[in-house]
């Protein structure tokens, strides 16, 4: 018991260290500090769930694949071990971000984060003011290339890894695992 205790001591505060090189844990809400995007961004801002920062959608940068979800929708979960596995062989090449939006509660996406283990960035639309950009509904993928253009969006559920890599292949020009 002495050493379960003294291992989350020490993980704890291995958690707490200042570097942003960090690699991201499953169980804590990961910062939107390593998203690409422009200075000075205007338009929609929407707060990261780790409530340090925020960022406007319209200065975002890809590589990018931005997954909007919400933790009440099924569809999103169903896709959520798709997304955790292709995020563990592409966060070198391509990036991830989710969108949180329309939860009774700003902690709920949080804790939905911890839970399901996404170790990526999020974002959190308290009110949805994202409709006017990515659309009504979810699940959505967006596909954004490195000078901010929307270059592709799927509606609806990803199916497998296969399809999200083909995807990330064809309209981001990376390949992935």
């Amino acid at each position: 018991m002495k050493r379960i205790a003294l291992g989350l001591v020490l993980l704890t505060l291995v958690g707490c260290s200042s570097q942003s090189t960090a690699v991201p844990k499953v169980g804590e809400v990961i910062s939107c500090a390593s998203i690409s995007r422009v200075a000075g961004g205007t338009g929609l801002q929407m707060p990261c769930l780790d409530g340090k920062s925020t960022i406007s959608i319209e200065s975002l940068r890809g590589p990018l694949i931005v997954n909007v979800w919400g933790s009440w929708c099924a569809s999103c979960k169903d896709e959520l071990p798709i997304f955790r596995s292709f995020y563990a062989k592409s966060k070198s090449t391509v990036k991830m971000l989710g969108v949180d939006v329309e939860e009774a509660k700003d902690s709920d996406g949080k804790d939905f984060v911890v839970s399901q283990g996404m170790t990526w960035p999020n974002l959190l639309d308290p009110d949805s003011r994202s409709r006017g950009f990515f659309g009504m509904g979810v699940p959505v993928t967006w596909f954004i290339d490195a000078k901010g253009a929307v270059v592709h969006k799927k509606i609806g559920v990803i199916q497998s890894e296969r399809e999200l890599r083909d995807l990330t292949s064809k309209y981001l020009g990376v390949t992935v695992g």
